[in-house]
């Protein structure tokens, strides 16, 4: 029997079930691996929005990370919602050796407006998470607060992935589903794979129109990190991960008051209802 590779998610919960550790399980567990989770953060929320977060004390975020290395071969991992300079510095310190791919997508602000990365964490994101990530996935928010750059352009978009790879990240995917007119308009949306010493590799999904998109970047990240977990290159993980999100999109609901997560089971969708 084939094992699925290990892959863990250290990111905070979302109570709601569509975003954070809920999101990165599912995806994991779809795309067929096993998902690992170290909780950084609790959170209240629903699709109404972050309604409170109690933050996990940092040593046990470390020993988090230290069990489930010491008891599983972990063949990728991803970050998310880090929420303080400790938490990251905790992070950073028990993943300094580690021999797998490493994406971090730096969780700054909830699709609500809730801020899930303390203003004062935002330099420790950059000195001490971004040298250790062999891809960085910011969105137009994130890039421009990272970089420090305003992006209104596909030069602007250049520039900011070059500051974020000299920050230390190995690759960025600048995520286009912030940028709206102009130059961005149109039917198909773009995220950006920024390499050293390469122009922008622009990569496009077709536009889904919905408001049910909660969820849609811890998703995309989870997915990477387990495509890389299962042996692809870094761009056919990108581009793996990106058709599964378009596909979780065009399935998305609500389950809920406010705004619907993305359906991770979309690629099973069509099997429903299952008798078991």
């Amino acid at each position: 029997m084939h094992t699925p590779p290990c892959i863990l998610s250290i990111a905070g919960a979302d109570s709601g079930g569509g975003a954070g550790l809920q999101a990165d399980l599912k995806a994991m567990t779809v795309l067929g691996a096993y998902g690992m989770s170290v909780t950084t953060a609790l959170t209240a929320q629903n699709g109404l929005g972050v309604t409170g977060i109690h933050p996990v004390p940092p040593e046990f975020v470390s020993l988090q990370i230290r069990t489930v290395r010491d008891g599983f071969p972990v063949a990728a991992a991803k970050t998310g919602m880090l929420f303080s300079g400790a938490i990251i510095a905790a992070v950073a310190e028990a993943l300094a050796d580690h021999d797998f791919p490493l994406v971090v997508d730096p969780v700054c602000v909830s699709q609500t407006g809730h801020r899930l990365l303390q203003a004062e964490a935002v330099e420790a994101m950059r000195r001490q998470m971004l040298p250790l990530a062999d891809l960085l996935t910011p969105n137009r928010p994130e890039a421009e607060l990272l970089a420090d750059l305003p992006i209104r352009s596909a030069a602007d978009v250049a520039e900011a992935g070059r500051r974020l790879l000299r920050l230390g990240a190995k690759a960025a995917l600048i995520k286009g589903g912030h940028f709206d007119g102009g130059h961005f308009e149109g039917e198909m949306l773009t995220d950006w794979l920024c390499l050293p010493g390469q122009e922008p590799l622009p990569l496009a999904q077709p536009r889904v129109h919905t408001r049910n998109n909660h969820g849609t970047g811890c998703t995309l990240s989870a997915a990477i990190a387990t495509c890389l977990g299962l042996g692809l290159p870094l761009a056919e993980a990108v581009v793996r991960a990106q058709r599964y999100l378009n596909l979780c999109l065009r399935q998305a609901y609500t389950p809920g008051k406010g705004v619907g997560p993305v359906n991770h089971a979309a690629p099973f969708f069509h099997l429903y209802p299952i008798d078991i």
